[in-house]
């Protein structure tokens, strides 16, 4: 060999030490492949603690091309899909889009890999953060129990209650999975000390996030948030109030907790004996395992149960108005039925829900009520203006009246309208005649429903973004001459009206008059 033609190697054609061994990782790495990222793909679960004694479980079917991430996650219940998904050096991304509405409504999951699990960092909606890891499992572990045959069809018996809507406060809208024991009782405090106890409102209802796990004998206990759930029923009852209870005919709640699946008389008999006297029931899970055409059956079984349960115990069907609930509700032992969605504090979703109410208002009777969800009023998300057509439009169509906003903090225009008792006179009618548009011109709208003794309970709506005069003649209510009007939130009397009756309404809002001989 030439010594010329091998100067760059250094003295006599020899490598040197250091030369050499970079020489062999350039090689090295040309030939041999990188140590390769986890796939990811297949199933898996997240088991993330909640501090309260449970563990939430979040199932992903996840498939990986590359560095990207597509897929699905089962949260609480629902499966979804995965909006965005990568991972990057053993760095997990992952977005699931929570609402179809929200596009902001997101969870976000960014883990990290330790072997084949993940410790995952969850920012859920309203910058609420979880950790947890997540395991590889299989399709099995992510499929819903086994589907118990729903009872036969038949009439449970009438249980009296509610004759009319009930009146009281539930704690989902304000503090969602948050609620404790503290809060329950110093919202019973305050409604006491409020004044609201004595304007009719007699419910304190706690929603999901209550429940711990069974115990060996299948009994649903409270978990650490609710130390003692008869002691905290009889803390309510103290204050002469009434206390309520939320579960699922599924196998979780909404949030994720236990539900009364395979349960169902044992808990009716355990919310019996903690005192309870309403009972929330909100399909979730269930669908997992029935279909619509099962409703019917399978709110029947939990009517059956607490009417065995040995206490009067009202019962809220919660299943979004699938199945046409106000046509079978009341033949499962329902006393109220949610007729629509979820709402939120938004004009946008209570104009939607509280507008559309109006042809099924007929199934409306004593002991029965259509439920288009419960009031914003209070939590900040709408002006004053559209408080009072929440409040007027749901007393119009004898709506239950549930509060929920915090009761210890409200502000005095908040409790005028909770509190008016003009108005929740309205809701209360005993005659609970059904509500009946009068009239709609674009925006604005007139509803009417004739009262016990023969007046009538008007609302003039504006649902536009501009004031508006709106207008309703005699005739058009089937009634004539002068007539007495009395306008409910100014709360005054306008004296003998002539033919019709007109008003100037701000945007989003309503003037809510009676009128009679």
């Amino acid at each position: 060999m030439n010594p010329k033609a091998n100067t760059r190697f250094g003295h006599a054609g020899r490598l040197s030490p250091i030369r050499a061994l970079l020489i062999l990782c350039v090689v090295l790495l040309g030939v041999l492949p990188v140590a390769a990222q986890t796939d990811v793909s297949g199933f898996w679960v997240l088991n993330v603690p909640t501090g309260d004694g449970n563990v939430m479980k979040t199932f992903f079917d996840l498939k990986q091309s590359g560095d990207q991430i597509t897929g699905t996650a089962w949260i609480e219940g629902r499966k979804l899909a995965i909006s965005e998904g990568s991972i990057t050096g053993g760095k997990l991304h992952l977005v699931v889009n929570l609402s179809s509405r929200d596009p902001q409504h997101q969870a976000v999951y960014e883990g990290t890999a330790q072997e084949e699990k993940f410790r995952v960092v969850v920012h859920n909606p309203g910058g609420n953060v979880a950790v947890g890891i997540a395991a590889r499992t299989t399709g099995d572990a992510m499929a819903p129990p086994p589907r118990l045959p729903p009872p036969a069809l038949h009439e449970v018996p009438e249980n009296g209650l509610v004759l009319a809507p009930p009146m009281g406060w539930n704690s989902w809208n304000k503090f969602a999975g948050r609620v404790d024991d503290v809060t329950v009782r110093t919202m019973a405090d305050a409604m006491v000390a409020s004044g609201m106890r004595d304007a009719g409102y007699t419910y304190i209802n706690i929603d999901d996030t209550w429940e711990g796990l069974r115990d060996a004998q299948g009994n649903i206990t409270g978990n650490l948030k609710f130390p003692n759930m008869k002691g905290l029923a009889d803390y309510v009852h103290s204050k002469g109030l009434k206390i309520g209870i939320y579960s699922s005919p599924g196998p979780q709640t909404c949030a994720g907790y236990e539900g009364s699946y395979g349960h169902e008389l044992q808990d009716a008999k355990t919310y019996a004996a903690w005192g309870f006297d309403y009972l929330k029931y909100d399909w979730c899970s269930a669908g997992n395992i029935y279909q619509d055409s099962d409703l019917q059956a399978v709110y029947q079984k939990m009517g059956d149960a607490l009417l065995a349960s040995g206490r009067p115990i009202v019962f809220s069907l919660c299943e979004y108005g699938h199945g046409d609930v106000w046509k079978w509700g009341a033949k499962v032992g329902g006393n109220l039925w949610r007729t629509t969605g979820d709402i939120n504090d938004s004009w946008q979703r209570m104009d939607e829900i509280g507008f559309s109410q109006f042809e099924i208002a007929s199934y409306t009777q004593p002991s029965h009520w259509n439920d288009p969800d419960m009031l914003e009023i209070g939590n900040g998300g709408m002006t004053a203006d559209e408080y009072r057509t929440h409040m007027s439009l749901w007393s119009l169509l004898a709506a239950p009246l549930l509060a929920g906003n915090d009761l210890r903090s409200m502000s005095e225009e908040t409790k005028s309208i909770l509190m008016n008792a003009e108005v929740i006179a309205i809701d209360q009618d005993p005659t609970a005649r059904p509500v009946k548009k009068i009239s709609e011109q674009g925006p604005l709208v007139v509803a009417a429903r004739l009262l016990m003794h023969q007046d009538l309970a008007v609302g003039l709506f504006n649902r536009g973004d501009a004031a508006a005069k709106v207008s309703v003649t005699w005739k058009e209510l089937g009634m004539h001459g002068k007539l007495q009007v009395r306008d409910l939130w100014a709360h005054k009397d306008l004296g003998k009206i002539a033919d019709q009756f007109s008003a100037q309404v701000p945007a989003h809002g309503v003037v809510f008059i009676t009128v009679g001989h």
